[in-house]
Parts: C-alpha cells; sequence; structure tokens
C-alpha cells in the first residue's frame, strides 16, 4: 500500500493506514478490531485473583490487609462509581485497628476498571514501588488490597491511617489500544472531598509497550519526595525530575572539565 500514512503506523497503536476493500475495512483490520474490543471487555469483567496478588506482596515482605468497597457486584461497580469511592462498614471497623504508627505513605491496590492490568503488571510494578520507597527510608503502612475500588478511595484509607500521602495502583480504563494499563495516582494529605486537581497521575504503565515498571516507581518516588518536603500534590506539583537530572549532569560535566590534569 503506497500511503504516506503507513510509516506513521510504524509509531503509533492508533488505528492508521488501515486500507480498504471496496468502501469496507481490510479482514485483517476489521479482525484486529474485533479483538481488541473482546479484549477491553474482558479486562472489565474477568475477576481478579487476589489471593495470588496478596500472595506476592507478602513474598516481597509487606503486610497485605485486603478491605471492601461499598460495591455488591462488579454490574453494580459499573453503574455506581460512587460506591467504589468508599469502603464497607466491615473494612472500616479493620481499619479503625490498623496501627500504621508515623506512616508516610498509604499504598493500596485495585483492579479498577481492567482486571487483565493488575494481574499482569501489577506485581512487577509493586515491587519496583517497594524497592524504590525501601531505598529512600520511607515508611509504608501495611499494602492494601481493594477490589472495584475508584481512584478517591485512597482519601478515606489514607486519612483513616493519618498517612501524610496516599498511593493506588488502579487498573485503567481499557481502549481499543490497550486494555492492560496501570495508573497510579498520588495524594498528598488525603482526605475526603479530595479532586483530582489534587492528584498526580503517573499513566500508561504496561511494559514492554508503555512505561517501564521501573520508571514508573523512580517517578513515583521523586514526586513521593516532593510532595513530602512541599506539603503539596496535583497542579501544585510539576514533575521536574528529567530537568533536575540535566542540571545534575551539567553540574558534573563543569566540575570535570574544571578539575585539574592529574595525568
Amino acid at each position: 500500500m503506497n500511503d504516506s500514512w503507513g510509516v506513521l503506523s510504524r509509531f503509533t497503536a492508533a488505528r492508521i493506514a488501515l486500507g480498504h476493500v471496496g468502501h469496507a475495512l481490510p479482514t485483517r483490520a476489521l479482525l484486529d478490531f474485533q479483538l481488541a474490543h473482546a479484549e477491553a471487555r474482558d479486562a472489565v469483567h474477568a475477576p481478579w485473583d487476589m489471593e495470588l496478588f496478596a500472595r506476592e506482596v507478602r513474598d516481597l515482605g509487606e503486610e497485605v490487609l485486603v478491605l471492601d468497597t461499598q460495591v455488591c457486584s462488579r454490574s453494580e461497580y459499573l453503574r455506581r462509581p460512587d460506591l467504589g469511592r468508599a469502603v464497607s462498614e466491615a473494612s472500616r471497623a479493620v481499619l479503625a485497628g490498623v496501627d500504621a504508627g508515623t506512616a508516610d505513605v498509604a499504598l493500596i491496590v485495585t483492579n479498577g476498571l481492567s482486571s487483565t492490568a493488575v494481574a499482569r503488571h501489577g506485581g512487577a510494578l509493586l515491587r519496583e514501588i517497594v524497592h524504590g520507597y525501601r531505598s529512600r527510608r520511607l515508611r509504608v503502612a501495611p499494602v492494601f488490597l481493594v477490589a472495584n475500588g475508584r481512584v478517591a478511595l485512597s482519601d478515606e484509607i489514607g486519612s483513616a491511617l493519618g498517612a501524610r500521602l496516599a498511593v493506588i495502583v488502579v487498573g485503567e480504563r481499557p481502549g481499543l489500544s490497550a486494555a492492560d494499563s496501570l495508573g497510579i495516582y498520588l495524594t498528598f494529605n488525603p482526605r475526603q472531598g479530595n479532586t483530582d486537581a489534587d492528584r498526580n497521575c503517573i499513566s500508561n504503565v504496561r511494559e514492554p509497550d508503555g512505561l517501564s515498571y521501573r520508571q514508573a516507581a523512580d517517578k513515583l518516588v521523586y514526586l513521593t519526595e516532593q510532595a513530602l518536603r512541599r506539603g503539596l500534590s496535583g497542579v501544585g506539583l510539576k514533575d521536574e525530575q528529567e530537568g533536575e537530572l540535566e542540571g545534575q549532569n551539567r553540574r558534573t560535566r563543569i566540575e570535570s572539565d574544571s578539575s585539574p590534569d592529574l595525568h
């Protein structure tokens, strides 16, 4: 196919340069679309094996607690987003009995809108996050696993624990180019009533096609330290990590150029 869009199609998962057969799509393009649609539906409706995931987290040496939202079924979760933003009464009692000490971070994992994303990438991503937090001596409360949760769920959990900051790893809404993408949301001073403007988001975590686990964890650790130091998150906290690294490299080059020649 002699189409100038064909060259661009090598650099994006977007559906461009599909060609045509008469007025219709070629069979391959049609089948690819139907497969992507089926994978997106499966990601939303597939159950999350929390027991298996909990074992993976315990293997990292972390304590795990399982909570429930007010959602009674996956169908209700899709119809009532508000119920996925709050824990059940039984889980509130569990939270009330948790002694998180002086935790810096409340870390939560939920399947959100893609159980496929958490099952495929969640364990590896959490390993990098835990390693990054440990290396910076950040204190993390027990890891909470909550099925059918929404992002704002982190406000209630973080507030109940008295954590300075809440981080939630969530399966993102699947699309026709990615059904297994994870998102990470960070909120300083978690409390009910926060809005999306109060959060920072790291999205499209799905190695090897999106952000790698190490890159996502490094960015999260950077934002965590900046949020704790500055006392804010969201629109007031910018990701200046690359700029700071560039400045450090520039200073290193200057110092190296100005050092005496010892050879």
